[in-house]
């Protein structure tokens, strides 16, 4: 006999459990202490197997029934209700603890080992700043690349071409880092560079080699401090940075 809902509200506590049914595997658990829970019965592969499908009121009748019909359509298609919720429930735990910020932080804190504070500061900076307030809670196997060209044109819309180009990079070697450890299928940021802006390098002046002569003879005849007289020699034979050889001892 199939239940209605004036029956469950109405079903008495008893010193121990019993079940009222509502026929096809599915019936409602009553407890001693009042609870009421939704029970579905089955068989699979031979074997009785039963699945948990909430609590009463929370789920509803016409609730549990839908439950019912879909976890039996399961069965018919060879598909184990329980196995396919643990499944579920699984797909969802991997997704919540692995989304794009959990991931970057795990492989910057992987790389920074190798890297100078400051750079590895700047990298978790331009993460902070304009990846992880729109995409950082994303499971990141569900990001795709619309998406985060979405985010990386609010860097280019700034005119921070260069800044975006290497964001880019290292949310690609994320999700290179995400692909390599069993978290994503798919890198996003692989070919977004053909949808950017590039960024035009802007060279600092140079000498030519005719003009070395005039340089020289005005750098000797220079009248200021004989150091920098000498430093700009020396530079010049050796092309370090001018920081390494203002702080050479």
């Amino acid at each position: 006999m199939r239940l209605n809902d004036i029956q469950i509200r109405r079903a008495k506590i008893e010193d121990k459990a019993y079940t009222l049914s509502d026929g096809l595997g599915l019936s409602l658990l009553i407890e001693p202490n009042g609870s009421k829970s939704w029970r579905f019965r089955y068989r699979f592969a031979g074997k009785p197997k039963m699945i948990s499908f909430g609590v009463y009121p929370l789920v509803t009748l016409a609730d549990a029934r839908k439950k019912r019909e879909d976890a039996r359509k399961q069965v018919l298609d060879g598909i184990n209700p329980s196995e396919a919720r643990k499944e579920q429930k699984l797909a969802l735990k991997i997704g919540v603890e692995n989304t794009f910020e959990t991931l970057a932080r795990e492989w910057h804190g992987m790389k920074s080992a190798r890297w100078s504070v400051g750079y590895a500061n700047d990298i978790m900076e331009a993460f902070t700043n304009d990846i992880f307030p729109y995409v950082g809670q994303r499971p990141i196997a569900e990001i795709r690349p619309l998406e985060l060209l979405t985010v990386l044109r609010k860097i280019e819309a700034r005119g921070a071409l260069e800044k975006m180009r290497k964001v880019r990079q290292r949310c690609s070697e994320v999700f290179r880092y995400a692909i390599a450890t069993g978290r994503a299928e798919y890198n996003s940021a692989a070919d977004l560079s053909t949808a950017l802006s590039a960024h035009q390098s802007k060279h600092f002046p140079f000498l030519a080699a005719e003009e070395m002569p005039d340089f020289l003879n005005a750098l000797n005849a220079y009248s200021g401090s004989v150091l920098v007289i000498l430093a700009t020699k020396l530079l010049m034979l050796t092309g370090v940075r001018t920081i390494e050889l203002r702080a050479a001892e």
